[in-house]
């Protein structure tokens, strides 16, 4: 390896050692497409405050201040306490499928959902790509999530590739 690669490698080494020590530096997502993100910034469901639907039943923008990184994406929180709550319990604040939209899933495709609409059953967060979607869901959640049960495993997989 010739010398100047070495050390670029060192310099970039040092610099994610000093990224992972200092809290206050945004955080970084390597994307993944088992999580809707944003392909550029890697920041899911579009900066939208996860904990936010539950605690303000809203739909409402996290800021850069309070972001969080899991999952290969950022999550951006309106405050310290929803970060908090979340990184607590992720499985619970996180939208469910990775916040792909779960009436389409039963249709057997992903289709990435759409913060702003969004539904909370048994206290689990949904995201849907259109409002028709949406409004289906909650008229019978239950076959829904029995058709995404049998359809989800096989779809997420394919994500992974």
């Amino acid at each position: 390896m010739r010398p100047g690669i070495a050390l670029i490698g060192r310099l970039l080494g040092l610099l994610a050692a000093i990224w992972i020590a200092c809290p206050g530096l945004p955080a970084q997502a390597a994307t993944t497409e088992r999580i809707v993100v944003n392909r550029f910034s890697g920041v899911a469901i579009e900066g939208f405050d996860p904990v936010g639907y539950f605690v303000d039943g809203a739909a409402e923008q996290g800021t850069a201040e309070f972001e969080a990184n899991l999952w290969g994406a950022v999550w951006r929180f309106r405050n310290e306490g929803n970060r908090a709550s979340f990184l607590a319990h992720p499985e619970v604040y996180g939208p469910q499928f990775g916040g792909y939209d779960p009436a389409d899933i039963a249709r057997g495709v992903t289709v990435a959902g759409n913060p702003r609409f969004f539904a909370i059953v048994a206290q689990r967060l949904y995201l849907f790509s259109r409002e028709a979607n949406r409004d289906a869901f909650a008229a019978d959640p239950e076959r829904f999530l029995y058709e995404v049960g049998k359809r989800w495993p096989a779809l997420q997989e394919q994500l992974g590739q």
